[in-house]
Formats: structure tokens, sequence, C-alpha cells
């Protein structure tokens, strides 16, 4: 869809019956906490039938309340702060079984980024980086272990990789010598901070190439990469699910192995050698 969903309700209006007035109306003033609800919630507080907020959805074009919710939620994934996440989580987690709950939830998100994946993106961000002169890693905030997690595997397979630490003032100074012929890949979820996003401009402006991943076309690096590996990630309450992503960097790991399979295998080899030698897993060779 070419607008929002909030453009869709508004310019929708008079063509609505009484009750879809009164979903729309609740949606517009409270579309952080609609994003969250379930149907029949939405439907009680707008005093109509779950059947009805359901027809409301489709009328907007929407292929079912889901497709409905999921923009809602990603209208707003960027803006939420943190009490209205803890907030929306009442509507999210059976406090019942938190553990299923957010288990299901990982699942899910998994599930929904292997059928949205371009795997046509993927492949080309893999041949960006099995060519790539240099390779920096970036992430912030909640995303740092995700740079951090890429960087541990990246330097097993490449001799040219930086993990850019996202100590304030200091992104710049690492990333001073970057430029065409080198790659970026920027890792970036809600809330998108601004930090992140500054650093993916300057590596695009240096003339290097940028790898988003990220969560949605809304998000301020998308537009900045050459490359985006859509991937969901989750809210849960105050926490960032961040199942899908650490799969999806699995999925990237493994194909750049294995177009650089050689190079890898040399480097498990050397390792198991040394830790045979100095006795990383076990004894020593000379005790």
């Amino acid at each position: 869809m070419s607008h929002n969903v909030l453009y869709l309700i508004r310019t929708g209006m008079d063509g609505f019956s009484k009750g879809q007035k009164r979903i729309a109306n609740y949606i517009l003033s409270n579309y952080d906490k609609a994003a969250f609800m379930t149907a029949c919630r939405l439907g009680q507080i707008a005093q109509v039938s779950e059947s009805t907020v359901v027809r409301f959805a489709s009328q907007l074009g929407y292929d079912g309340y889901p497709a409905m919710q999921k923009a809602l939620q990603e209208l707003i994934r960027g803006k939420l702060t943190s009490i209205q996440r803890i907030e929306a989580s009442g509507e999210q987690i059976n406090s019942g079984d938190i553990a299923g709950s957010v288990m299901q939830r990982d699942m899910e998100t998994i599930r929904s980024t292997i059928e949205r994946m371009d795997r046509t993106e993927f492949d080309l961000a893999v041949e960006k980086l099995v060519e790539a002169k240099h390779i920096y890693l970036l992430g912030v905030r909640s995303s740092a272990f995700l740079a951090g997690y890429l960087n541990f595997y990246f330097h097993l397979i490449f001799e040219n990789v930086t993990l850019v630490q996202s100590a304030a003032g200091e992104i710049f100074d690492q990333m001073l010598r970057i430029g065409p012929g080198d790659v970026l890949v920027g890792i970036s979820f809600p809330r998108y901070s601004q930090m992140a996003v500054n650093a993916v401009r300057f590596a695009r402006d240096r003339g290097a190439d940028v790898i988003a991943v990220t969560d949605s076309k809304m998000s301020p690096i998308y537009k900045l990469a050459s490359a985006s590996l859509l991937v969901s990630s989750d809210m849960i309450s105050f926490v960032d699910s961040m199942a899908a992503p650490v799969s999806l960097l699995n999925a990237l790991i493994m194909a750049v192995g294995q177009q650089k399979s050689e190079e890898t295998a040399e480097s498990f080899s050397e390792l198991e050698r040394v830790w045979s030698r100095y006795g990383v897993f076990g004894y020593a060779e000379d005790e």
C-alpha cells in the first residue's frame, strides 16, 4: 500500500458505518495502543463486535485484521517509549505462561522472516561481503551484541574486519578510512539510534557500500543501503526480541563461509592446532 494506515482511515471516514467510525476514531487517537490489541479487545473498546473490526480492516484494503495490525505496528515501532512498550505488553503476553508466550512469538518472527526475505538482496549482500576490501560492523545499544556476534565469526573467515565500538564520539574515528570498495554492515532496530543512522550515512557519503540489517522499509537506514536484509524483530515489553535477527546472521555467516570455503577451512585447521597446543578445550599437548 502506498499510504499508511492512518491516512487510509482519515480519507475513508465518510464511507464508514457508525460502528466503524468508532473504531476509526479510537485508532486515530490511540494508535500506539491499538497496534497491540487483538481484534476482540479493540471491538470491546469501540463497542462493536469482533467481526466488525475484521470487516473494518478489509474495507481499508488489508488482508484481514493481522495485516492492519502489522501496518500500525510498523508505523510506531521506532517511536514507542519504554513505558509505552511495557503498557503494550499486557496485550501481547500471557502472564500465566510467560515462557511459552515469549518463545512462541520468537518462532513467529523467524517464520515471518523466512516468508518475507528477499533472496536476491541476501545474495547481493553475500557478494558484496566476499568482494569487500574491508568490512566494518556496526550495531548500537541492543544491536551491539549482534554486531559482536557477527564479528566473532567473520574474524574466522576474513582478515579485514573491524567491529566499530559505539562509544559516543568515537564511531567516526574508527571509520575514518572507510571508502570505495569497503562495506559497512549496519544493524539497527527500533528504537532506531541516531548515532547508528549518522554512521551509516557517513559510510555511504564516503563511497562505501552499506548492508542494512533492519526490520522495515520505514527504517531510517533502509534508504541508505546498497543491500537490505529485512528481518522481523519483536518488542516484548521493554525487551527487544532478537531471535530472528540472530537466525538471519547465522544464515549470512554460513553463506559467506561457503563462498570462502578454503579460507574458512584453513582458519579452523590452524585454530584446532592452537587449541590443542595450548589446551583451550582440555589439556595442553606438553602437559
